[in-house]
């Protein structure tokens, strides 16, 4: 039985395998799954499988991670568009929308990967869900002036009813409250995770009311933006378009 970071080894390998081309703008996704994406493509430039590829990470981690591999990185600056993404999720619904930003990098994702051709996402098949919400909790990233009147803000919702916001702290990479301070992310924002017992009832709505009120940054929920999930399992690799 493979361990879960074997299978998200397969995924994130057989992501650049399949997905990446000579030539590309690749944009280079943040977190446990991801990382193995970002080794792949270091080995295949390494060997020469691959040639002028230039990547945009979407955290200060994976830039280091691709620095380190010898990775030759640009910005969305001077690359606005992009071949192909490829990153990790922590909930993805039948429709292929996602939670992500459980490591706290949701804007330069969403920021990255919107601006890809195709969105590949990487995932085990713990990842799945029938509907966003009770399966991960779904994080905003609000500006830290006033904060506290923008977190119950968001809460007040109506398409966000019943949700516990927990503001995130200690690091921002992780939801698990593990120090006093109030978690920072790379862009120095704070972070509050909308905790569900029930699936959210219309994730599009949610985004959009979120996203449109004031002090709230970016939010977790990516809608409509994946071209494929490669989902590792016990049975395999498989893949959802």
């Amino acid at each position: 039985m493979a361990t879960q970071d074997e299978l998200k080894k397969l995924v994130g390998y057989k992501s650049v395998d399949d997905y990446v081309k000579s030539g590309m703008v690749v944009g280079l996704g943040t977190g446990s799954t991801a990382y193995f994406a970002v080794e792949r493509l270091g080995q295949l430039l390494s060997s020469g499988e691959l040639k002028d590829i230039v990547a945009i990470p979407t955290s200060i981690r994976t830039k280091e991670q691709a620095e380190s591999l010898g990775i030759p990185l640009v910005t969305l600056d001077t690359h606005s568009k992009l071949d192909v993404a490829i990153d990790g999720a922590d909930e993805v619904d039948p429709d292929l929308n996602l939670v992500k930003g459980g490591g706290g990098a949701l804007l330069r994702e969403k920021m990255v990967e919107v601006c890809a051709d195709k969105f590949i996402v990487i995932v085990d098949e713990s990842k799945l869900c029938e509907g966003l919400g009770p399966g991960f909790p779904v994080p905003v990233e609000i500006t830290p002036f006033c904060h506290e009147h923008t977190l119950r803000t968001v809460a007040a919702l109506p398409s966000c009813a019943g949700c516990n916001p927990v503001l995130r702290m200690g690091s921002s990479s992780s939801n698990a409250p593990d120090g006093d301070e109030i978690a920072i992310t790379d862009n120095g924002n704070y972070i509050v995770d909308l905790h569900f017992a029930e699936p959210i009832k219309n994730a599009p709505q949610m985004a959009a009311d979120i996203k449109s009120t004031v002090g709230v940054v970016e939010h977790g929920i990516f809608c409509g933006m994946t071209t494929a999930v490669i989902i590792a399992g016990k049975d395999g690799i498989s893949v959802k378009e």
